[in-house]
């Protein structure tokens, strides 16, 4: 079976959660290895930083939706770290503010969708 088969197979059988989980990996990465560029080189920063951005937007318009299943707390709460996450961003592109707290959200996001929040 070629890759991209194996990917699209892969993707069919991956569940919500585990789905979100690879995408907040994916974009801490990025978030990671842009932190290790000097502040003033912006360029060399803001993919990585609009990336988390809009993946914070569409979890926001997500828990927005009335037929959105999740308790509606907890939607909330996911709306408020959305719109921190924007603020935070703009500061981090204008030098105001640190990359780390951005990786460090979605690093407890990411142990909230592995059940490690739960366990503990």
């Amino acid at each position: 079976m070629g890759l991209q088969a194996y990917q699209q197979a892969a993707a069919r059988t991956e569940n919500p959660r585990d789905a979100e989980y690879r995408l907040f990996g994916q974009v801490t990465r990025a978030l990671l290895q842009a932190a290790e560029v000097p502040p003033e080189d912006i360029r060399g920063r803001i993919d990585a930083l609009d990336w988390n951005r809009r993946l914070w937007s569409a979890l926001a318009s997500d828990c927005a939706d009335p037929q959105n299943v999740l308790p509606e707390a907890l939607r909330a709460q996911i709306i408020s770290l959305s719109l921190w996450v924007s603020r935070h961003t703009s500061a981090v592109i204008r030098r105001e503010e640190e990359i780390d707290p951005l990786i460090d959200i979605n690093r407890i996001m990411m142990q909230g969708l592995s059940g490690q929040s739960e366990a503990a």
